[in-house]
């Protein structure tokens, strides 16, 4: 049954609030009948417009109904899609100092892109300017594309002011007194002809499993503090609980925002490890209260891991979906944005990062493997090539990756980074090296060395990586007189 609260939904890129009517019809028909909803629109396909345009109006909007007493000084959100950029963005830019508290109690995000979308590039393309922007004088938005590409600058400032406590003395913007988030994502791709186009696996066909997570980690890979053994120092967040994430192996991008409905067809007399209308619906219904709040989140881990469960049980996909369903559907997966500056905090935009196993393995057959078959898809990002985005299947890393390291060495992942010289006076790492580089160990197998571990399943990483600059010893000299 309804809580008393209003809500408010917020639609995605290139959508409007029409596409949320049966969503309305389904919170009605739980008893929210008598509670004012509410649909926003805004505008997201004019080059012009970015979300922190859409969260300014936002909240004069949101003042005025409130001032007029149509909306209630407190209400909840539900947000599709880009609307997590929105909301996020008007809580961090309006709320984030805790000098008021936000009117938005719990925040039920559906498919957010909260780190991403590996269209927003082809949104951006001549393809998408024909296919989105024939009625828009050929304007894709691209201010919200922008914001949406992959590890963009947007999403790592954005990160850094609502989700990580790096200068410290913060307040929490999320978790118990203040917004409370749900995360309820997708993993199956598109079953129709055409949008298999834009398929990917680990997603709904649109946004990662990794992306839609809010729970980020951050650290920093300090090669100018010492080249040999670099320290890893992780972010501090601003909130210390995890986000409660929802991973439903029947859902895509397009269907999540239909309780009631559905494009993937499922066998007569079968269920999912979660319905998604009764995810949202326990969301909304969720006290302020930190102990219920956890206890959410564990469920909800549950049905993640449930629905990971389905990659290694062929006779349980076969028994639940009329369609065939690849495991890959259901692996997981991780996402790292990467940043590399030099020890001036200058961007470094021209690095290669490689991976392989440990230095005492003889051969390429775990690095090869790796590059493969782990790594699925590494992004340039188009404003800052200095941010790449990688993406992992951890389930294959676990599973496969390790088997490829014979003999008694450890098992290990380890990167190495290396940058072009920016000019003949100047290196990165020894200037006695060509092709100098540095190398640091991101991943073991062992579980007696989990402590150590640091990249998480369906989680996006941000890691800052600072390597030494070197000018070359003609650079400035001194001469006796």
């Amino acid at each position: 049954m309804a809580n008393g609260r209003q809500v408010v939904i917020l639609h995605g890129w290139s959508d409007t609030s029409r596409s949320f009517h049966r969503l309305a019809d389904f919170l009605k028909a739980h008893g929210y009948k008598a509670v004012p909803l509410w649909l926003g629109d805004y505008i997201s396909m004019q080059d012009d417009v970015t979300p922190r345009d859409v969260a300014r109006r936002m909240e004069a909007v949101v003042r005025e109904r409130q001032a007029k007493k149509e909306l209630a000084p407190e209400f909840d959100l539900i947000v599709h899609s880009t609307g997590g950029l929105v909301a996020r963005e008007w809580i961090a830019s309006h709320y984030g100092d805790g000098a008021g508290r936000c009117p938005a109690r719990r925040l039920v995000m559906l498919a957010p892109a909260n780190f991403g979308s590996k269209l927003a590039a082809t949104g951006k393309s001549m393809v998408g300017r024909v296919v989105k922007g024939w009625d828009h004088w050929f304007h894709t938005g691209t201010g919200m594309l922008d914001a949406l590409e992959l590890s963009s600058p947007y999403q790592w400032d954005l990160a850094e002011r609502d989700l990580f406590a790096r200068a410290g003395g913060v307040a929490p913007l999320y978790g118990a007194g203040a917004v409370l988030p749900f995360v309820i994502s997708g993993s199956h791709p598109y079953p129709s002809k055409l949008r298999q186009i834009v398929n990917e696996n680990g997603t709904d066909g649109t946004v990662r499993v990794p992306a839609a997570n809010l729970n980020a980690h951050g650290v920093t890979i300090d090669f100018a503090a010492d080249e040999e053994n670099p320290p890893l120092t992780p972010w501090p967040t601003r909130q210390a609980v995890d986000f409660p994430l929802a991973v439903v192996p029947d859902r895509t991008h397009a269907s999540i925002i239909d309780p009631d409905g559905g494009d993937i067809a499922l066998k007569p007399g079968t269920a999912p490890p979660a319905r998604l209308g009764e995810a949202i619906l326990a969301a909304l219904a969720c006290p302020d209260d930190a102990g219920a709040y956890q206890e959410i989140g564990a469920r909800w881990r549950d049905i993640s891991e449930a629905t990971a469960a389905l990659a290694g049980d062929n006779a349980r996909r076969a028994a639940l979906f009329k369609r065939e369903t690849p495991p890959e559907y259901f692996h997981q997966y991780l996402q790292v944005n990467v940043r590399v500056t030099d020890d001036h905090g200058e961007d470094v935009g021209d690095y290669f990062l490689e991976f392989s196993g440990p230095e005492e393995e003889k051969g390429d057959r775990s690095a090869v493997y790796f590059h493969r078959e782990v790594l699925e898809h590494v992004h340039v990002n188009g404003t800052d090539p200095s941010l790449r985005c990688l993406f992992v299947d951890r389930t294959d890393l676990l599973a496969n990756y390790y088997g490829q390291i014979r003999g008694k060495a450890d098992k290990v992942l380890t990167m190495s980074v290396s940058a072009a010289p920016p000019g003949r006076n100047v290196t990165y790492f020894s200037n006695e090296k060509v092709g100098a580089k540095g190398s640091v160990t991101v991943h073991l197998e062992e579980e007696t060395k989990a402590e150590r571990r640091w990249l998480r399943r369906n989680t996006t990483h941000f890691v800052h990586i600072v390597i030494p600059r070197h000018p070359k010893e003609g650079v400035f000299r001194l001469t006796r007189a």
